[in-house]
């Protein structure tokens, strides 16, 4: 077993942003500008991390709201930012996560959640969705005041676990993520959740597919 560490990503690799929809449905009278709001989520951590602003996830994302709403001239008060915000922390796992998770364990891989979300969020997070209990370890990147794909990010997971990157490997339906670890010296996997083309000057890893139980008989079989 090359490698012993799974580290998983969770917003939209493991759990499901689709409980997010209605919320944008009956805020911003459409619900694709849920992928609006996200992408400018992801967009402004990496601002961060590259122009070393410190910040949290939960702020990011109350920022990306109110620039969101300004962009498509929608009114929301602090009280309607809350309720979507809430729902982040409800979000259900993907069907294929538990099937899947239940292999690696079976196979003796070490599974841990990884997260630019706050570790508070985090746990709520998987408890919610009822899925905690699969996990070995739950690591949050807030500790290391930064936010993946920084190299920091991986290497706090790396020092946490006491084990060398070759023996990690990262799971994520995001390109950018699973090309953040393979840069940081880890293995990889991308699941494609939303069938869109790996981006073609990021690093690719030795795992691509379409279902994560697709993904843990590859990482099984290696």
């Amino acid at each position: 077993m090359s490698q012993q560490v799974i580290l998983f990503d969770i917003n939209e690799t493991v759990l499901d942003l689709a409980s997010l929809k209605p919320k944008f449905q009956h805020y911003f009278g459409d619900e694709l500008h849920m992928s609006t709001w996200f992408a400018m989520l992801l967009h402004s951590s990496t601002v961060c991390v590259t122009t070393s602003v410190r910040s949290d996830f939960k702020s990011l994302a109350r920022a990306a709201l109110l620039s969101l709403a300004g962009r498509v001239q929608v009114s929301l008060s602090s009280e309607s930012i809350d309720e979507i915000l809430a729902t982040f922390a409800q979000l259900a796992a993907h069907d294929d996560i538990v099937p899947a998770m239940q292999k690696l364990r079976q196979a003796g891989f070490k599974l841990v959640a990884l997260s630019n979300s706050s570790l508070a969020l985090l746990n709520a997070q998987l408890t919610n969705a009822g899925i905690i209990t699969l996990f070995d370890e739950v690591i949050s990147v807030e500790t290391a005041a930064t936010f993946k794909p920084a190299a920091a990010a991986y290497q706090l997971a790396l020092n946490q676990l006491n084990v060398p990157a070759h023996q990690t490997r990262l799971v994520a339906a995001h390109d950018w993520d699973t090309h953040g670890a393979l840069c940081a010296g880890l293995h990889g996997a991308f699941v494609d959740r939303l069938a869109s083309p790996y981006h073609p000057l990021y690093k690719k890893p030795d795992i691509m597919a379409r279902s994560m139980i697709e993904v843990a008989d590859q990482i099984i079989k290696l």
